[in-house]
């Protein structure tokens, strides 16, 4: 398995957890009471990433945030910008990526606001910050993002915290990366035994309130990693359509809160009875436990890496190449 970057960026990706809360601590922040929107960006992956931080930043400071892709911010930014005071929060992997570069460029040439970029490069994105953010040992030779989003989005956790004033909740993401590592060493045979699985030929990712965002991402990892069909739902909204596509070939993975678990539950346990193979994903009490006692606002990292295990193993199984998904680049570059 070493010889493969991906597996080596999923198994050690807490050492760039550790970075990001030391990057994030060590650092000045934007104050969240000086803005009265923050717009999330970014594209693929950090958009994905974004969407769960709006959710988050909304949540712990009681303000208005919005995520958008790099690409609708520079093109129809009209449906996007208010007169309001904005921060704008843009995070990119390579800091190069040309339709957040661009929309960080129109947005200062705009004088729209301050910009907090996180990355996991100092590049051309990062010298266009009011607030800095590099996480270098997130920083990955493989293609489809694993280790890099997961320090990207500890980052944005702990920065949404620190805005809020939420000290408490900032100190005690330390323990994520312990976690992490028992996650990790505990739970990667069952990533293997499902991922490997060709009986499966369709996974669904159920996410709700700050884990849609999550189940996006992972949705991606399936869908880069292992060209299977997979898609994203909230946890409510699956029973209103989407359930139809469920059966003995399908894979249901829910990332399960503590707060709404009852009503989440239930969702995972009708789709047991259609016939799905339900893989749950929480706090306690499900086939992957975190056991973290971490609160559950901070802790939404911990749902990544058992579920890019399993879309690691799976692109095995079929005989592809993780490191190299088909038609992709690790930066997307456009002549804009």
């Amino acid at each position: 398995m070493e010889t493969y970057h991906t597996y080596n960026e999923i198994k050690n990706q807490t050492q760039a957890w550790a970075q990001a809360l030391d990057v994030v601590r060590a650092s000045d922040s934007p104050k969240a009471g000086d803005y009265d929107q923050v717009l999330f960006t970014g594209c693929g992956s950090t958009y994905y990433l974004s969407i769960s931080a709006a959710a988050m930043y909304q949540e712990l400071t009681g303000h208005a945030a919005r995520a958008v892709p790099g690409g609708e911010l520079l093109l129809n930014s009209q449906t996007v910008i208010t007169d309001q005071k904005i921060l704008l929060v843009a995070i990119s992997r390579s800091g190069t990526t040309t339709e957040t570069v661009k929309a960080v460029e129109k947005f200062k040439a705009e004088k729209r606001g301050d910009v907090v970029v996180i990355s996991n490069y100092d590049e051309v994105l990062s010298r266009m910050a009011d607030f800095n953010y590099v996480i270098d040992k997130g920083q990955e030779e493989s293609v489809a993002q694993t280790r890099s989003f997961a320090s990207m989005y500890v980052a944005v956790t702990a920065l949404c915290a620190k805005m809020a004033g939420r000290d408490g909740l900032l100190s005690s993401m330390s323990g994520l990366p312990k976690v992490g590592e028992v996650l990790i060493a505990k739970y990667e045979a069952y990533a293997k035994v499902v991922g490997e699985n060709l009986n499966f030929d369709r996974f669904y990712f159920l996410g709700s309130g700050i884990r849609y965002g999550l189940a996006c991402e992972v949705n991606l990892k399936m869908k880069e990693m292992t060209l299977t069909h997979s898609e994203p739902f909230h946890f409510m909204e699956f029973r209103h359509g989407p359930m139809s596509m469920v059966g003995a070939s399908t894979v249901v993975c829910g990332l399960l809160s503590t707060v709404n678990r009852q009503h989440e539950a239930k969702v995972l346990s009708e789709m047991k009875m259609l016939g799905g193979t339900v893989a749950a994903i929480g706090e306690s009490e499900t086939d992957v436990s975190f056991e973290s006692n971490i609160p559950e606002s901070v802790y939404g990292v911990l749902y990544l890496p058992v579920l890019q295990l399993m879309a690691f193993y799976r692109s095995l199984a079929k005989g592809l190449n993780p490191d190299h998904p088909s038609n992709l680049t690790a930066v997307v570059k456009l002549d804009l």
